[in-house]
């Protein structure tokens, strides 16, 4: 019997946390930390890899459509913003999205990664190191 109540809860606890991944999935205005200023729409999908990843898919300002990544490296080296995937080979744990990298646009820089839910809204933390102590906050609203 206990192993059945066991069982039960842990399904339980599963559901849940798919169900928070399943609502972090969708587009997403971000929101700079600084300014406040939403610049960009951003949506998330898990590829065909179960991995999960957010491409910019418009830019939210006059003039910034046809802004390419001058900063950025490699593959992404002046590639359009739009179309440009900023976060890259999240994966689920415990309701969250972690693991991952992201990019900002705008240095041209990757940080570790985390998505999750707070209040409402999309907390996205990027940092320096994998624990996420160094590093900053932004919070984005529901597209």
């Amino acid at each position: 019997m206990k192993k059945i109540i066991v069982s039960f809860l842990l399904a339980l606890v599963s559901l849940s946390s798919f169900s928070q991944v399943d609502k972090i999935v969708g587009e997403w205005k971000t929101v700079d930390d600084k300014t406040g200023n939403s610049y960009a729409m951003v949506r998330i999908y898990k590829g065909t890899d179960g991995l999960y990843y957010g491409k910019i898919v418009k830019m939210l300002w006059p003039g910034s459509e046809d802004m390419v990544c001058t900063e950025c490296e490699g593959a992404d080296h002046n590639q359009p913003i739009v179309g440009l995937i900023i976060l890259r080979g999240m994966r689920e744990e415990n309701g969250q999205l972690v693991g991952g990298r992201c990019l900002d646009p705008e240095s041209g820089k990757f940080y570790y990664g985390k998505l999750f839910l707070k209040d409402g809204r999309l907390v996205l933390r990027g940092s320096l190191d994998k624990k996420g102590i160094l590093g900053r906050n932004q919070t984005w609203i529901r597209a």
